[in-house]
């Protein structure tokens, strides 16, 4: 598995535990305000970690970390991502996924053979301006079917989106109502956007979000609900 960089701790990562971090190479987006852009590129860059080491590091941790959050990139573009989560379990440790959605087979499998305990899906814009915000061709079809996956409650998730410059309250809403009844849904600032004034305002409209979510929060500023 390729993989780019390790996080050693975390207390923000996986709700309610301390985790480890692995970031996977590769991405099959290139999100313009994405802020790993040296992890696109699917080529293997010289400083990348050997999953031998990664493991080894994690059975020495074994007694101060409760997780293991596997992020990226896209981690589910990885062969062996499997295989690695099959030895980190080994390890006992609680398994989170970050994920764009776009290979639920990947996520499909992973859930029925109770190897991730939690995933993160990034619902990057309203289904209709993915490509905009995505940079890639972007088949929805498939976003939809890792959205409904999660949505059968099967292991605890949420679904989260960066508020990128150019998304509005309104592309808010409508992505809303495309999660309709969804467990979680997180709104988070984007770095290195100074605009802060209408991310709070969108927060101050968490009611309305309420009407369609079971639980809404933000992340990145003070307020949250």
């Amino acid at each position: 598995m390729k993989i780019a960089g390790l996080q050693k701790n975390s207390f923000v990562d996986y709700p309610g535990n301390l985790c480890a971090v692995v970031f996977t190479q590769g991405c099959n987006m290139n999100c313009f305000y994405c802020h790993n852009k040296p992890l696109i590129d699917n080529e293997k860059r010289n400083e990348n970690i050997s999953s031998e080491d990664v493991l080894e590091f994690l059975k020495k941790r074994r007694s101060f970390l409760d997780a293991v959050v596997i992020s990226g990139g896209e981690p589910t573009m990885q062969k062996d991502l499997e295989n690695f989560i099959k030895e980190v379990k080994k390890l006992k440790f609680k398994v989170k996924l970050d994920t764009n959605g776009t290979n639920p087979e990947v996520i499909e499998s992973l859930i029925s053979k109770r190897l991730i305990d939690y995933v993160a899906m990034d619902i990057k814009a309203p289904f209709k301006r993915y490509q905009e915000f995505c940079g890639a061709k972007t088949d929805i079809n498939r976003i939809k079917k890792s959205i409904d996956i999660l949505m059968q409650d099967i292991i605890d998730y949420e679904f989260r989106t960066t508020f990128a410059p150019g998304l509005g309250f309104g592309d808010v809403l409508n992505m809303c109502n495309e999660i309709k009844g969804a467990k979680s849904y997180i709104l988070q600032k984007c770095r290195g956007f100074e605009e802060m004034s209408n991310f709070i305002l969108f927060t101050d409209s968490i009611k309305s979000m309420n009407k369609m979510i079971k639980k809404v929060g933000t992340r990145g500023v003070e307020n949250s609900a």
